[in-house]
């Protein structure tokens, strides 16, 4: 195969590669109208091989002495001359075609207005929350789960209340929800003094709810254990929590049978763990829930306690209401203008630079 057939294929490949280029760059940079012209692109190869089948034909190599002074012979000089123009006009096509396929660039944006719902968690936080039934305990989980929970909410107010032998609102409702995920890492047993009182801990989160004007509102308690401290009794708070039209998920947080939990504090604040029995008032959380038209779940491991808030993230959904508005610019013209710039590059490189014998 002769140097000057080799060179035109290396350029008719080149010109191939350009198209490619030039469709990779375009495709996900606009959208089209006519978005199968770039089918036309394929010509560009049978252009290059018909660049190559003629090239000999046109540019014959005429041996003269002067040509030395571009090289050793000054063939591989003027060979690539002969093949920058077909080059530049692959190139020129390519974009052409694109211009032909109606590039527009996209300007959208979007209205959306949200009917929230305000949730209030509101966790038991008793020194039985230690138990080693879940890792690395019952209150860390908790916490990691109800931290994704949040997360996964960006258009609710949400609030966090935390209760033992009294409760107290740990973070009122708010849509900062980064500020709420800080406040709900910053809880640990002990904040108050001990017991477990699910009543106060559900009129607590109640009385958080009872002036929002949401479409829904949700409580989510959660506990391991029985009620036994506080001025208020469960039920009375479930009673105020249905007047209020306020849903209340209960969660019984605990393995089936016995667990690794505390049963002593030490002088130095640690924790002297033995096997017992779990507890859980099951019948009080399901009165409870299905007295405000919701549901109890039993969550028996971290990865129960995971499914059972995806579950309440599904039944609560937030209403989000998107209007999308859309407005399309044309953009060939600056693709049409670059093809012919190169076609006027072509056209003088052909006449002034490189000139053929007749």
């Amino acid at each position: 195969m002769s140097k000057q057939r080799k060179i035109s294929i290396f350029f008719a490949t080149l010109a191939t590669i350009g198209a490619v280029v030039v469709w990779y760059l375009l495709k996900d940079k606009y959208v089209y109208q006519n978005e199968k012209v770039f089918w036309l692109l394929l010509l560009i190869p049978f252009y290059g091989l018909y660049h190559v089948w003629s090239v000999t034909r046109r540019y014959p190599k005429v041996p003269l002495s002067t040509l030395g002074q571009f090289g050793r012979d000054g063939s591989i000089f003027t060979e690539v001359q002969i093949h920058l123009p077909f080059l530049m006009r692959s190139v020129a096509l390519a974009l052409l075609i694109a211009a032909v396929a109606r590039p527009q660039s996209l300007m959208s944006w979007q209205n959306v207005s949200s009917e929230g719902i305000d949730i209030v968690i509101s966790t038991d936080i008793s020194a039985s929350m230690l138990a080693k039934d879940f890792k690395p305990d019952r209150l860390e989980s908790s916490k990691e789960v109800a931290a994704r929970f949040i997360r996964g909410r960006p258009n609710d107010r949400i609030g966090l209340v935390v209760y033992e032998g009294e409760a107290f609102t740990q973070c009122p409702l708010t849509t900062d929800h980064n500020v709420l995920i800080n406040l709900l890492k910053d809880v640990r047993t002990g904040m108050i003094k001990d017991g477990t009182a699910i009543g106060m801990g559900l009129a607590t989160a109640v009385n958080r709810l009872r002036e929002s004007d949401a479409k829904s509102k949700v409580v989510i308690l959660m506990t391991d254990g029985e009620n036994n401290s506080g001025t208020i009794s469960p039920m009375t708070a479930a009673e105020i929590a249905k007047s209020y039209g306020i849903r209340v998920y209960t969660i019984g947080v605990g393995a089936i049978g016995r667990a690794m939990s505390p049963t002593a504090i030490y002088p130095d604040g640690s924790y002297r763990y033995e096997m017992v029995d779990v507890r859980i008032d099951e019948e009080l959380l399901k009165e409870i829930a299905d007295l405000t038209d919701a549901a109890y779940f039993r969550a028996t491991d971290e990865g129960v306690l995971q499914t059972i808030f995806q579950e309440i993230d599904r039944m609560e959904k937030t209403r989000v209401n998107v209007t999308e508005h859309s407005r399309r610019a044309e953009k060939f013209f600056w693709i049409a203008a670059f093809a012919a710039a190169l076609l006027l590059i072509e056209f003088l490189y052909r006449q002034l630079i490189m000139q053929t014998l007749p």
